[in-house]
């Protein structure tokens, strides 16, 4: 990101959140702010334990959910993936969530490497083939190729304006 650059505070969007056999499980609600955007998720029915979430490049969920595409990465060259790691991240890394022993995830997150605007920093969201985020079965390790052992797609939802 560049020094000094703002996007403009306020806009929305959310994702409804559904399982690999097509259920609502929750929802992620996100909120442009001046520099980065913050994803508060709510979803039921995970597996206990910590979880890997990325932002997808494609705004489509038909399961297995490969139907989202990679991680937002449109710089070239493209970033390797992984907060932690040493030419990281993309722009679709996000921290873990973690479900508690009832399967629920409350999260706020805060990511300055996308964004709703349509102008300031981060990778757009709402660009024309739009974005999904993705919960996965496993925690990821932030470091390691392509997705930290994340494992499997096991909860997406298309972002959408609003």
């Amino acid at each position: 990101m560049m020094a000094g650059m703002r996007a403009p505070a306020g806009a929305t969007a959310t994702a409804g959140l559904m399982n690999a056999a097509g259920a609502s499980i929750g929802t992620a609600a996100f909120t442009q702010g001046p520099t980065g955007v913050l994803v508060q998720i709510e979803a039921t029915g995970l597996t206990p334990g910590w979880h890997g979430v990325h932002i997808h490049a494609t705004g489509q969920c038909a399961a297995p959910f490969t139907s989202a595409g990679g991680h937002v990465n449109h710089h070239d060259p493209k970033a390797p993936h992984g907060l932690l790691n040493a030419g990281g991240p993309d722009d679709g890394d996000m921290p873990n969530i973690y479900a508690g022993s009832d399967g629920v995830v409350k999260a706020q997150i805060f990511t300055p490497l996308v964004r709703l605007a349509a102008e300031g920093p981060g990778q757009p969201l709402l660009d024309a083939d739009g974005s999904s985020i993705v919960i996965h079965a496993n925690a990821d390790d932030q470091t390691s190729q392509p997705i930290g052992g994340a494992g499997d797609r096991v909860a997406c939802g298309v972002v959408a304006e609003g």
